[in-house]
């Protein structure tokens, strides 16, 4: 009721200031019109008020019953070594900026590094208001074709990651996990954390045995921690995996199919023979490719969420000529 009344508060706080602002240019046009040099205040206001009502938009399409959460976000390299482990960490980057400009702020919870480069996995948690609602829009396999800074005969390369999103749930969430359910493994930390963490066995890994799911943090300095945190990501997985499986019952008798399917190549980003980033679901396309690897990616989230809350979200079909 709280989450509720705030958001009501919020709501109401946008719909006063929108009120104002285009008050505010009503009488700036009549004084304009009366001859008043006030061009250079009218068009500032009215930028701001364009800012502001874009900013409503796309929270008026985030209004799904966990798009006010934080976000749990996954990133997994695809086959290829290497060239994806690296691709994978790029990703990693990608999204690490992107929350700095949304003064997010971010905890990695595991990570476990590449062999050569890059990363063999990584779990971090995003906090800030409709985190897990604008990231939902960056689940799926995201594909990258350039000219392989690892191979010496310097070839074109594809790469593919995957990045899994969860919405993070509160403590008193209904998800009941048995302990003849899981099996808890401790280990020694393999990535950076200082001294303690390095040469103690205070990493943990939780194993769901009914389902299969894995779950590791190696972040924190105790093993307690370590596995609150382990235990947080779990539940979360879990109630994604609840909502699936009633979501894959109702589309079974309504005979519905999803536009997107959980996995599917949303994404490519081209940096040889040409420059380009291109949403295979929303057509949506920017050649400015370094732009979007610094975080900027704001304009495949807004069209994203746009065409679903429409009915116009299409299905992934990646182009022939990216292959």
């Amino acid at each position: 009721m709280l989450q509720r009344r705030k958001g009501l508060e919020q709501d109401r706080e946008l719909i006063d200031s929108l009120r104002k602002k285009t008050d505010d240019l009503a009488v700036l046009k009549e004084w304009s019109e009366a001859g008043e040099a006030v061009d250079q205040e009218f068009s500032d206001g009215l930028d701001g008020l364009d800012r502001e009502v874009q900013a409503a938009e796309t929270k008026k399409m985030l209004s799904g019953p966990h798009d006010r959460r934080n976000a749990i976000v996954a990133i997994h390299p695809g086959a290829g070594g290497t060239e994806s482990q690296d691709w994978a960490e790029m990703l990693l980057r990608l999204y690490l900026r992107w929350t700095e400009r949304r003064g997010f702020k971010r905890e990695t919870i595991d990570y476990l590094p590449g062999e050569e480069a890059g990363l063999k996995s990584v779990t971090f948690t995003v906090a800030g208001d409709y985190a897990y609602g604008l990231l939902s829009a960056e689940a799926g396999v995201h594909r990258l074709v350039r000219i392989s800074p690892f191979d010496s005969a310097a070839r074109r390369h594809t790469s593919f990651a995957s990045v899994y999103v969860w919405p993070e749930l509160p403590e008193d969430v209904d998800i009941q996990i048995e302990d003849k359910d899981i099996r808890i493994d401790t280990f020694r930390s393999s990535g950076a954390g200082g001294q303690h963490v390095n040469v103690t066995d205070s990493a943990i890994r939780i194993t769901h045995l009914p389902t299969g799911i894995v779950v590791s943090c190696q972040n924190e300095r105790s093993q307690h921690r370590n596995k609150d945190s382990a235990m947080r990501v779990l539940k979360s997985r879990l109630f994604d995996l609840k909502l699936k499986e009633n979501q894959a019952k109702l589309d079974q008798i309504s005979g519905a199919k999803n536009a997107i399917a959980f996995g599917s190549q949303i994404r490519s980003y081209v940096l040889h023979p040409y420059q380009m980033v291109k949403d295979h679901r929303t057509k949506e396309q920017v050649n400015d490719v370094n732009r979007v690897l610094d975080g900027d990616i704001d304009v495949f989230i807004k069209s994203y969420l746009m065409k679903r809350a429409s009915g116009t979200l299409g299905q992934a079909t990646p182009d022939d000529d990216l292959d």
